[in-house]
């Protein structure tokens, strides 16, 4: 019959309709409704119609019930069909649904450490930043306190060599009053000076022990400042790349990266900086291995240290004994070793960046039981046809000079010798090329001994800092870096 018809084609395009994978969930459940409303209605229809057309021999109580057989079967069939595909639907959503809440979880979990991870940075920035302006108010008190007692000394200085004027008088009265006898007064007098002197000679030395300790107290504090501000720089990085990453969290994926301004230096033609220092002021923040381009000569790579708001050019770098720094002069020219690790720069390519202008020359060591010190000088560095001359003149450090100041010192390895004192070859005998002077013990590209070693004349031979007036130094460690003296030089 037509409903009968119409009921099986209402069924099969519902099951078409759920069998289409783009179809949503919210129009499967609205054409389930429809079909479920107009089913009934259709199998009636179709009912009624059959009574009035089948054959009057046939009782209309059989004529329905195989008409309500067929369609019920379709229905059913429908249904079922439906049912399956509902099932599936489900699942499928039900999946989904699971791995958002999964999804969902690990993001806020993400978010609360990182939330907490910056709560703590932030508060150890904080504590570093009040312990700092705290050494800084207590640097400044005693450096006025040793002012103070500088002058305090120069003064008593003055005194005593008033008193050791009028003690030679006396001296002289003395001698005279060896033959005639002294009055009374007289001997008081001269009682009197000699405890006065005495008591100034130790007041003297109380304050010669006071100032060495505040020098010793002030070169303390200026390394813990030092490193203080190594570390807000740390943390300033961190607080930089976390930020950076929670933008990106936020931000649409069609946004794009932000492009920072930079400083305007002078470069080569090329694009190539002068020195490490241009590529600070152009915005590098991370200490590693860079190519420059001094002017006038060719492009090579150096190592670049971030430190103290600025950058430096590494030219020697020494940590584990794992380079031989027992070289020739060739070696010693060009450089050798690893930029990240043991190295040598090459005395032209400093000598190349060091002609640019101005600069400091800083050595920093370390010894065996984990001090560290460092030193500056004021320096110029000649060519190769004066064998790379270096003139030193100290600016300041916590701890003694061990190299001659105001003297030409020539660079000499075993096979370039260029002045021999006594027929010793200086570096034959300390085994790396270096700057000498009459052999003196001081030698930061020597043999790396370490503190097991035995024997005085092959420690002799190591890493050693030793002033003329002090005692060995034994070295874990050394670099020697180099700075424009004029921090905008390059600008």
């Amino acid at each position: 019959t037509q409903n009968s018809h119409t009921a099986k084609t209402l069924g099969r395009k519902s099951l078409c309709i759920l069998n289409n994978q783009r179809v949503s969930g919210a129009e499967n459940m609205n054409i389930l409704l429809v079909f479920l409303f107009i089913a009934p209605l259709a199998l009636s229809a179709g009912a009624e119609k059959d009574f009035s057309s089948f054959d009057p021999a046939v009782s209309p109580e059989t004529r329905s019930r195989f008409a309500m057989l067929d369609d019920v079967r379709i229905l059913a069939n429908g249904l079922l069909q439906l049912g399956h595909g509902l099932k599936d639907f489900v699942h499928k959503t039900k999946g989904q649904m699971n791995d958002i809440f999964e999804k969902l979880y690990l993001f806020d979990r993400s978010f609360y450490e990182l939330s907490l991870q910056t709560s703590e940075i932030k508060e150890e920035e904080e504590q570093l930043r009040q312990t700092t302006a705290r050494l800084q108010i207590n640097n400044e008190e005693i450096k006025n306190l040793s002012q103070e007692m500088n002058s305090k000394i120069e003064d008593l200085i003055q005194n005593k060599i008033q008193l050791q004027e009028k003690v030679w008088g006396l001296e002289d009265k003395v001698t005279k009053l060896a033959i005639t006898q002294p009055s009374m007064e007289e001997t008081k007098e001269i009682s009197s000076l000699k405890a006065f002197v005495e008591q100034q000679d130790n007041d003297i030395k109380q304050l010669l022990k006071v100032v060495e300790d505040q020098h010793i107290e002030l070169d303390r504090q200026h390394n813990q400042i030092l490193e203080l501000e190594d570390k807000l720089n740390h943390i300033e990085l961190q607080e930089l790349a976390e930020n950076s990453f929670m933008e990106e969290l936020a931000a649409p994926e069609d946004t794009p990266f932000p492009v920072r301004n930079t400083t305007a230096v002078t470069y080569g033609s090329d694009g190539t900086a002068p020195d490490c220092t241009a590529l600070y002021n152009s915005g590098t923040r991370s200490s590693g291995v860079y190519t420059i381009k001094p002017n006038g000569s060719e492009p090579f790579d150096v190592y670049c240290e971030m430190k103290f708001g600025s950058s430096w050019t590494v030219i020697q770098k020494r940590v584990d004994g794992s380079l031989d720094f027992n070289q020739t002069w060739d070696a010693y020219t060009s450089g050798f070793g690893d930029l990240n690790e043991e190295f040598w720069l090459g005395l032209n390519k400093t000598y190349s960046i060091t002609k640019q202008g101005d600069y400091i020359l800083r050595i920093e060591i370390q010894d065996w039981k984990d001090n560290k010190r460092y030193i500056e000088y004021a320096f110029s560095l000649g060519g190769p046809e004066t064998d790379y001359t270096l003139q030193l003149s100290r600016m300041f450090g916590s701890i003694p000079n061990a190299l001659p100041e105001q003297t030409e010192l020539r660079f000499s390895t075993a096979d370039h010798e260029v002045d021999i004192t006594n027929d010793f070859n200086c570096p034959e005998n300390y085994l790396g090329g270096w700057w000498h002077s009459e052999c003196e013990e001081t030698n930061l590209n020597g043999k790396y001994v370490t503190p097991r070693s035995r024997g005085r004349q092959d420690r002799r031979k190591g890493l050693y800092w030793k002033p003329k007036k002090g005692r060995y130094y034994l070295l874990k460690s050394t670099k020697i870096m180099i700075h424009p003296t004029d921090l905008k030089s390059f600008d």
